[in-house]
């Protein structure tokens, strides 16, 4: 009889859905009980297959823009907003709606227009094409944010007047990347307006905090989670950054490719913000078939946050 090789395996806590995810895939399951199915929903709700998929098997229907609705069946928005000019649209056209908005991003939305109602300049520091910027400087008239992607960009960027600057940030950035950025931005305009609050999420921040204690030491992270979705690709980068000899992103167990574990004795495992929790346990009996895995769990945080469902949903 074979023995098995022996592996540490590290599980992050807290990993996998926050609570914007929680309550965006929640309102979706809501609204097929009240309004039955289809139920028409702007943009992957969550950026995750697996939940895309159960709930497509649901009655979900899943489209990537308003004019793909009919305009008898209710629509949600997904859990990274959307432009106003969406919710305006719908209206327009008498639809049924529930914006599944992260209240955490919506908190970004009202900052923006706070600052925009004050005449400030505004920067936004994120990553071009994610629907979450596309929605955050949907908010306000084309040209009244300006999106800055890295610290070259913060060195070259020219405002109308320095004076009256403000910054807010996407909710789901590497946290280190993001002060290196508004450190360049606050030598350049000692005076630019922060938010009052921190604007990257608290789950986006634990789970990156989580991997800083694990990746030192680690063989091999693995980090489930889409391609798309911007928490998930922070986490691989935080991993090797702060030590990992390699870090992988995969959707599920299925992607793993056995090489990458050659000469590993430690791994790492965490989930991005919107990945279930079964494709963790998927991760870890897969490692339990081919090694003798000794469990050790990385808490570095209780996260206790929930939001409520939109009132139309619970009456």
């Amino acid at each position: 009889m074979t023995t098995k090789p022996p592996l540490t395996l590290r599980l992050a806590a807290p990993r996998g859905f926050c609570a914007g995810v929680d309550r965006a895939i929640q309102i979706v399951e809501e609204a097929l009980k009240k309004w039955g199915a289809p139920v028409y929903v702007r943009h992957e709700i969550v950026h995750n297959r697996h939940v895309v998929e159960r709930l497509e098997a649901l009655g979900a229907i899943f489209v990537e823009e308003l004019e793909e609705c009919p305009d008898d069946r209710p629509v949600i928005f997904s859990a990274h907003g959307v432009p106003k000019s969406v919710p305006a649209e719908a209206g327009r056209r008498n639809m049924i709606y529930v914006d599944a908005t992260c209240p955490l991003v919506s908190k970004v939305h009202v900052e923006a227009e706070r600052h925009f109602s004050n005449a400030r300049e505004i920067v936004l520091i994120g990553h071009a094409g994610h629907p979450e910027v596309i929605g955050t400087m949907g908010q306000l008239p084309p040209g009244a944010v300006a999106l800055i992607e890295t610290v070259e960009d913060a060195a070259a960027f020219q405002p109308r007047d320095p004076a009256n600057l403000a910054f807010i940030t996407q909710t789901t950035l590497s946290v280190d990347d993001t002060a290196e950025i508004v450190a360049a931005l606050q030598a350049r305009f000692p005076g630019i307006a922060t938010p009052h609050k921190e604007d990257i999420c608290y789950a986006t921040t634990n789970r990156q905090e989580a991997v800083k204690v694990f990746a030192p030491g680690a063989g091999l992270v693995l980090v489930i989670g889409a391609r798309t979705s911007s928490n998930s690709v922070r986490l691989v980068e935080v991993a090797l950054r702060t030590g990992a000899a390699r870090a992988e992103l995969i959707a599920s167990a299925d992607d793993i490719d056995w090489t990458w574990f050659e000469g590993v004795t430690t791994l790492g495992l965490t989930a991005g913000a919107s990945a279930p929790e079964d494709l963790v346990q998927g991760v870890i009996e897969a490692c339990r078939e081919r090694f003798e895995v000794t469990m050790e769990t990385v808490k570095t945080a209780d996260e206790t946050v929930t939001f409520k469902l939109p009132r139309v949903l619970v009456g």
